[in-house]
């Protein structure tokens, strides 16, 4: 994957080394859950996800650039709701200690330039649990256009089966939001 920058983060591959900060964000009891999955209770699971983006080359480790940590990670997958070989899907994950400071924004808005410009991808889309409402103020924030409701669309974890909220952005969107 492409190495990424924006003014205060670095979108970058993952590495081996970067097993202790990704367990420290990971293990919060208030991060995986937001986004589907349990908060990490021992390293051997951390290191069987990172191991996973290693190989997969899907997720980016979302660097801060002032401390060089790793504080998150961001996905760009195939969006497994849609049949059109140009469209993924992103998914994100952020330190609770960095939240509020419009670092996601940055890191969204620098993957939709990369998926519509370099990879001349058609949709971006994007989806969030019900309850989780700082995700769909990013969503908002990032322009998204909301497309509907999945009911009973997943099967989370600790809440069991509910329901996922879906948005989008195409191309032509992106472009006309950068012209204004």
């Amino acid at each position: 994957m492409k190495h990424l920058e924006t003014k205060r983060l670095v979108l970058r591959d993952w590495q081996q080394n970067d097993l202790q900060d990704f367990f420290a964000y990971a293990s919060k009891p208030n991060i995986g859950p937001a986004a589907g999955w349990p908060a990490h209770t021992c390293i051997a699971t951390t290191q069987q996800i990172l191991d996973s983006f290693i190989k997969s080359q899907e997720v980016w480790a979302i660097t801060d650039k002032q401390s060089h940590r790793v504080i998150g990670s961001f996905g760009l997958h195939l969006d497994k709701h849609r049949n059109n070989p140009n469209c993924r899907m992103i998914g994100y994950v952020l330190d609770d200690s960095y939240w509020g400071k419009g670092l996601m924004k940055e890191a969204v808005e620098a993957v939709l330039d990369y998926a519509f410009n370099d990879l001349s991808l058609d949709l971006i889309s994007v989806y969030h649990y019900p309850f989780n409402q700082q995700s769909k103020r990013v969503i908002e924030k990032c322009g998204f256009t909301y497309e509907g409701t999945l009911r009973r669309a997943l099967v989370h974890f600790d809440k069991g089966v509910i329901d996922s909220c879906c948005y989008s952005m195409t191309k032509e969107e992106f472009n006309q939001q950068k012209r204004s």
